[in-house]
């Protein structure tokens, strides 16, 4: 399912692309209006600056007050008149026509942007499943940072139109410029109506809770990103790649010019980091879907850094463009992996200060680095070593702009080490093993799969004894009891045909047979499984709720029995045409413990108990690659715990499936005919 068909995210969305417009083609036109009303080259310089660096100024200022904002006042709210005040501010600068205005219209366009954009990243995770964040979140930055290229075209165009037919905006002061703010203010505006229309947009929990005063508030968000170990090396990771990028961009064109091109150069270069990097915020996470995200957001920096090595060093700008496509892959890939998992990672009461404070943090780290790095540059000069030719020149020399990004380089590799360690949550498997296969045909791979479009799909995974049938019983009486359709179902066995595949794989008088005769056996299963109930029940907007599903394929045929990885999952992929269930409940369970549970066994309950820890380790291994995806419960717990935990994880999943048009309630609906 696409992230685009949920109505309430689709609407935020366009509400987004409007407002992004609108920033762009507002910094465009407030430049070009400073340089305007400034007389004299060094003026003109001077007023073109202080519009950049009071973009960045209020960050610095209003940073902590935007987080508090975001989670204390309603979201909606936040979205709805952030959009009306910045349209109005812009429709007032043709008006009033000064630079101080400029200056002040500035400041407090970026104060009301720095509340909306911590409201807006916190309310995503509210109107898109777990398992779309990844793909909302990609929308949304893309949406946020290619609506750059629309407003420079039309910017363009409304300059190139006041030159060619003057008299067409000769009745505006400065025609083409005064337009484009108009225009800009407009879409703010048109953005704030489009949004007023979004009634699902939750207010945030925090909004109603009583915590103190301002600034406690704000300190208890940021107490806990420094104190949460995995949060805090998602927020200082991010920080480092935008001070190692700050370093690149603020450089760029001194080192092009070192390598003896010009603006072409600087252009190329320029883009080419850019498509890297839009490139990355796309494909980089279904490209590395072999790891966890946690794996991936480390990995990510430290190749980046990495790759930034070479392309400080290397003479030859076609290599260097090429590393630079590389650098903003990896760093694209690392961007959207950070944002998703501090979605998935942060509490909805404490997003919008999290999130406000990345952004205070990445703006400060920002302006330091573009502020300092040309100084570093210019202090250190050229170098020159190495053996000395008949000319008098050094075999090697570099200038500070290379030798700073090289320092740059060194300092993003080790923030993405640290990174890596501080957030590895798969430390038995070996990292070299998972990039080998994390191609796309490899383990793992979620983005390839597909989900119902209707209906919502649930699986109970675990090992022996782990409770899954009660606590499969358990969820269809509840959600029956709330007024659901619900389909429970088992496997193998929960077809005619599987009543007989049951009795062969696991009837202890079947005897030993061939390891892939087993696993062919259980895809037989799971083929009928899925289009004779599964998907019927899905296609009808049902619940279906499955005691095991593919996880148990891979654990017990794949770890157990020590099939290959890719093999099998290719089987359990073709078996089931790729469905995926929406969440997996894995009840975690200690194999001794589980297998005390019952006398009598059948022919898999009989195998040894290093089989069932390798069972049990393939469990954990694929709910800890795709955390969205899973929820993981000590089976040790009371029936009653878990049936309650298993609910509250259940219950935003259903919600969000009413509100996408998906499963519906019978209560509303009335019983419908199974089809």
């Amino acid at each position: 399912m696409n992230a685009l068909r949920i109505p309430a995210f689709r609407r935020l969305w366009v509400g987004l692309g409007l407002s992004s417009l609108g920033d762009w083609l507002g910094l465009l036109a407030l430049t070009a209006m400073a340089n305007q009303l400034a007389d004299g080259y060094a003026e003109k310089n001077y007023a073109i600056a202080g519009v950049l660096f009071l973009r960045v100024l209020p960050a610095i200022v209003f940073g902590p007050l935007a987080g508090y904002v975001a989670d204390r006042v309603d979201r909606r709210t936040v979205l709805v008149w952030g959009d009306y005040v910045r349209g109005a501010l812009f429709l007032t600068i043709p008006l009033v026509g000064t630079l101080w205005w400029v200056f002040v219209v500035t400041v407090l366009v970026e104060i009301v942007s720095l509340l909306w954009l911590p409201a807006k990243d916190a309310t995503v995770p509210n109107l898109v499943p777990r398992h779309l964040l990844e793909q909302a979140n990609q929308i949304s930055i893309a949406t946020t940072y290619g609506s750059a290229v629309p407003a420079a075209v039309l910017f363009a165009l409304l300059t190139a139109l006041d030159r060619v037919v003057p008299a067409l905006m000769g009745w505006l002061d400065r025609g083409a410029v005064d337009v484009a703010l108009y225009v800009n203010g407009l879409s703010f505006i048109v953005s704030g109506i489009v949004i007023a229309r979004l009634t699902g947009i939750p207010s945030g929990p925090a909004a109603h809770a009583d915590e103190g005063s301002v600034w406690r508030v704000i300190g208890n968000g940021w107490s806990y990103v420094l104190r949460t170990p995995v949060v805090r090396a998602l927020v200082l990771g991010m920080a480092g790649a935008f001070a190692a990028g700050g370093v690149v961009v603020g450089l760029a064109r001194t080192h092009v010019a070192d390598l003896g091109a010009g603006d072409s150069g600087y252009g190329v270069l320029f883009g080419a980091v850019f498509v890297g990097m839009g490139t990355g915020l796309w494909r980089g996470p279904r490209l590395l879907a072999r790891l966890s995200r946690r794996r991936v957001f480390g990995v990510a920096l430290t190749g980046a850094g990495l790759l930034l090595v070479p392309l400080a060093l290397v003479p030859h700008l076609e290599v260097v463009a090429a590393l630079a496509v590389g650098v903003g892959f990896l760093a694209g890939a690392a961007w959207v992996t950070g944002m998703t998992l501090l979605g998935l990672e942060v509490p909805d009461e404490l997003r919008g200060r999290t999130f406000a404070f990345v952004a205070t943090l990445v703006r400060l780290v920002l302006a330091l680095v573009l502020a300092v790095a040309p100084l570093v540059a210019g202090l250190i000069g050229v170098v020159r070593f190495g053996p000395v030719d008949a000319t008098g020149q050094s075999l090697f020399e570099y200038r500070g702009a290379a030798l700073t990004m090289l320092v740059a380089a060194v300092g993003m590799t080790v923030v993405g080490v640290l990174a890596y360690r501080r957030m590895n949550d798969d430390e038995g498997r070996s990292l070299v093993s998972d990039l080998g296969q994390a191609l796309p045909q490899g383990l793992l791979d979620r983005a390839a799969g597909r989900y119902a479009p209707l209906g919502v799909f649930i699986a109970l995974e675990g090992g022996e004894g782990a409770g899954k049938s009660t606590q499969a019983r358990q969820l269809k009486d509840w959600l029956q009891a709330e007024g659901y359709d619900v389909v429970l179902t088992r496997e193998p066995g929960d077809t005619a045909i599987g009543q007989q595949l049951r009795r062969i794989v696991l009837d202890p008088a079947t005897g030993t047979m061939s390891d892939r005769t087993e696993a062919l056996l259980y895809a037989a299963d799971k083929a009928e499984h899925v289009d004779r109930v599964v998907a019927p029940a899905l296609e009808r907007g049902a619940v279906v709720v499955t005691d095991r599903y593919v996880d148990s394929t891979l654990a017990y045929q794949g770890a157990g029995r020590d099939l290959a990885d890719a093999e099998v999952e290719r089987i359990a992929r073709w078996a089931t045409d790729d469905l995926r269930p929406h969440l997996t409940v894995l009840l975690d369970l200690e194999p001794a413990t589980g297998m005390g549970r019952f006398e009598e066994r059948d022919r898999i309950e009989a195998e040894s108990l290093e089989f069932h820890q390798r069972v049990r380790a393939m469990f954990l291994r694929l709910a800890a690659a795709q955390p969205e995806h899973y929820l993981v419960v000590d089976a040790g717990a009371s029936v009653t715990e878990i049936a309650d935990r298993v609910r509250e994880r259940v219950t935003p999943l259903l919600e969000q499936a009413v509100r996408s048009g998906g499963t519906r309630t019978l209560r509303a609906t009335g019983p419908e005919e199974p089809r």
